[in-house]
């Protein structure tokens, strides 16, 4: 019986079978055609030819988004300002995606109730 190990893919989205390899495959590629662009899950799995099913996973996602995209500007050496301006961004654009889902979850769950 094996541990898994560092090295080892995650699985981020069971509804299309996409690990954390895959994702920051793709992020690094839409890095590298433009390091500035915002990437968020849409663009992501648009550029794997796939769509968000359920969407439980974006929050993942967007959490790789800022840890890849942190990395790969410190390997750049990017100058830290801007880096920083960008994650603020970055996050901000996460906060609100969540609280989008969690009011999402909550109309639904207020309409099942009702129905």
């Amino acid at each position: 019986m094996s541990c898994l190990t560092v090295s080892d893919p995650m699985l981020v989205c069971s509804c299309n079978y996409i690990t954390d390899k895959d994702i920051k495959a793709v992020i690094h590629e839409l890095l590298d055609e433009d390091c500035w662009q915002l990437i968020v899950p849409g663009k992501v799995y648009h550029a794997m030819g796939k769509r968000g099913r359920c969407c439980g996973c974006f929050p993942n996602v967007v959490d790789l988004i800022i840890k890849t995209t942190a990395e790969y500007h410190a390997a750049r050496k990017t100058e830290e300002t801007e880096v920083v301006n960008f994650m603020e961004r970055l996050k901000q654009f996460h906060e609100e995606q969540k609280a989008a889902l969690a009011e999402r979850r909550q109309t639904m769950l207020a309409a099942r109730r009702a129905g």
